[in-house]
């Protein structure tokens, strides 16, 4: 069985879920679905030098070649939205056509997108119209909630129309939906879906990979001249607008007083540049380091470095949302502190006594949970080790990469249940 993948970002490239790609990769092929991924010159995360090495890369194979990615070349990404969502647009037409007329693409028995960009679930819909091939959708991010949690759209207005027309076409042509928490499944069978198409598959951790990596093995600490003696509070992902990321710089510069409190960003994204002016600027903020993305081989030393680690959004920009940050650090057995809207993360948290949950946008709150764990090592090793437990319970890579594999095997053989 051949699986079909659009791809939007491919590596070399490095995001925040990068793993969670080349774990499911890895689980397509050693369950014997033969994966065609197609995707553009890479260009998210990476060097001028790599670009350009891999725009004369046009196929390669990997996993003994159960997995081959056909590269096609477009522009790079910048900072610029109009820019982005130009290239989106390109990016998913160029697609399109590949998936209905390329050689290899017409082999393939089902197709796998996901949902970034928005408009890519409409195309792979379209595609499987053309193509008569079952089409299996990753939800990582609902559009256009999103929209209108970030300030881009207002509920009812025109562009919220737009992406709700385009919502109701993906979910409707879809053969399966996988979605990363409850809270999304609940939000997708409120608008009609039937939940027939639903699967939930968490996002996962590889709990060899992250582990507890002591402060005194912490490759970062040397790597970055930080201070071994200090209390570091961490976040590690993407540093765009939604992350509320200007009130935890508030936060930080109203604990200056407490000179081994020390908070570590770690990341890059859309907003990376007006944050490192913030700290860097007029009105410098002597108690906050902010590091690059880390290799992947070193993501136990990234989520060990905290005493504990944040999870943080703007007020309504994380509704029906657990970052899959979430079980890194959990992972790592640190305390999770999330700043977050109420719902599915509040609920893990608290049940599970493996961190502290303050209400999205409360700056006071969150000062006091932070001087609450700074106070009580205990507590931030009792957190950390009830959260270690669940994740090895419940959120392993085995399981989540199994899920995936099998939903796909599904899906191919026309098993509608």
């Amino acid at each position: 069985m051949r699986l079909l993948q659009l791809l939007c970002y491919c590596e070399p490239e490095i995001t925040s879920s990068s793993y969670l790609i080349d774990d499911r990769n890895e689980a397509f092929a050693r369950a014997g679905i033969e994966a065609v991924a197609y995707a553009p010159t890479p260009t998210r995360g990476v060097t001028k030098a790599t670009r350009k090495e891999y725009k004369g890369r046009k196929t390669e194979t990997k996993y003994g070649g159960m997995r081959t990615i056909h590269r096609f070349p477009l522009f790079g990404e910048g900072s610029s939205t109009m820019l982005r969502a130009l290239r989106y647009t390109l990016l998913c037409t160029m697609e399109f056509f590949i998936a209905v007329f390329a050689k290899d693409a017409r082999r393939c028995d089902a197709l796998l997108v996901f949902s970034t960009p928005p408009i890519q679930g409409a195309m792979a819909a379209l595609v499987k119209k053309v193509r008569r091939i079952p089409f299996i959708y990753g939800l990582q991010d609902i559009f256009p909630d999103s929209l209108v949690s970030t300030g881009i759209a207002k509920k009812g207005g025109l562009a919220w129309k737009i992406g709700r027309a385009i919502e109701n076409f993906t979910y409707h042509n879809a053969d399966k939906i996988i979605v990363i928490s409850e809270d999304f499944r609940k939000n997708l069978l409120a608008k009609g879906v039937p939940e027939s198409k639903i699967e939930v598959v968490y996002n996962w951790v590889d709990a060899d990979a992250i582990a507890d990596i002591p402060r005194s093995r912490n490759l970062l600490i040397g790597r970055y001249g930080l201070d071994p003696e200090k209390f570091y509070l961490t976040y590690c992902g993407n540093i765009g607008l939604t992350q509320n990321l200007d009130m935890l710089l508030d936060v930080a510069r109203s604990l200056e007083e407490y000179e081994d409190i020390h908070f570590v960003l770690i990341g890059n994204g859309a907003y990376r540049q007006q944050l490192e002016q913030k700290v860097n600027g007029q009105r410098s903020i002597n108690n906050v380091t902010l590091l690059p993305f880390q290799p992947y081989e070193d993501i136990a030393h990234v989520f060990s470095l905290g005493d504990a680690s944040l999870v943080i959004s703007k007020p309504g920009t994380g509704a029906s949302s657990v970052p899959s940050k979430t079980w890194s650090i959990m992972g790592a057995s640190r305390p999770v502190l999330a700043s977050f809207d109420d719902g599915e993360l509040r609920s893990i948290i608290e049940q599970n006594n493996c961190g502290l949950f303050i209400p999205a946008g409360d700056k006071d709150a969150l000062r006091a949970a932070i001087l609450r764990l700074y106070n009580d090592r205990q507590l931030c090793q009792e957190m950390g080790c009830n959260g270690r437990r669940y994740v090895c319970q419940h959120l392993t890579k085995e399981i989540g990469t199994q899920r995936y594999a099998d939903i796909v095997k599904s899906v191919i053989k026309g098993d509608k249940s």
